[in-house]
């Protein structure tokens, strides 16, 4: 008991001296500040303000107005003016994926362009039977209408993400009177076996979708990675 009161005492005497030294300390400081307020202060240095800086505004849209390597320089310049076009529905537009249907089924035809710097990437892309009734490889019409199994032209807002018939697949959006249909056609982009490479060598074509944007099971996700939502598609055929 006695040593708790040791304790007690020593810890009050503490808290006594570290009060003094404190109180010392606020009246020096005070002290100090109270010398440096009366005294007579030297008129500040203008500092010039620097410019100011214009911020850039990109717009991706004209930053590539060279067609990339592989695609159409007629057909690139039509989906940019598509895109200009579209511009206030489309809210990212650095980069746009392109469908030539002027290609058989066994070329590289769905193009995934990054308007910055060019950068391309192409893979195998189907078109509906609808479109090529006699399955020759060769897109031969499109069509807007309903039921009608067949591929729309024109340019596309890719939309949200959904698991459906064929997985996972995205909603696409008709900007155009040639495809204004595309929501209730459910025309999407989606994966198929009938889309994949091997079908090339074994049949010389790809299989046909029913107006859908069917690419190879092993493309969905490089579509998806580089597309992504609020991005344009532009599909056409004219040489």
């Amino acid at each position: 008991m006695d040593e708790m009161i040791e304790v007690v005492a020593s810890r009050r005497a503490f808290l006594k001296s570290a009060a003094a030294v404190a109180g010392t300390g606020l009246l020096a400081g005070c002290a100090a500040r109270t010398v440096s307020t009366a005294a007579v202060p030297a008129p500040p240095v203008p500092v010039p303000s620097p410019p100011p800086v214009a911020t850039p505004v990109i717009q991706p849209a004209r930053a590539a107005a060279v067609a990339p390597r592989g695609i159409r320089p007629e057909l690139f310049q039509r989906a940019m003016a598509a895109l200009q076009r579209h511009g206030s529905r489309i809210r990212q537009q650095d980069r746009i994926a392109i469908a030539d249907f002027s290609l058989p089924s066994s070329r590289l035809r769905f193009h995934l362009v990054d308007l910055h710097n060019g950068a391309t990437r192409s893979m195998l892309v189907a078109h509906g039977i609808g479109s090529d009734p006699e399955h020759t490889g060769m897109l031969q019409r499109f069509s807007n209408e309903v039921n009608s199994e067949a591929t729309c032209e024109g340019a596309f807002l890719a939309s949200n993400y959904y698991v459906g018939q064929h997985q996972l697949s995205q909603r696409l959006i008709g900007l155009d009177a040639t495809n204004n249909n595309a929501l209730d056609r459910a025309i999407v982009i989606h994966a198929a076996w009938y889309s994949n490479a091997d079908m090339i060598a074994k049949h010389g074509k790809l299989g046909r979708s029913q107006g859908c944007f069917a690419v190879g099971e092993r493309e969905l996700d490089k579509v998806f990675t580089l597309l992504g939502e609020g991005r344009m598609i532009y599909a056409e055929k004219s040489a």
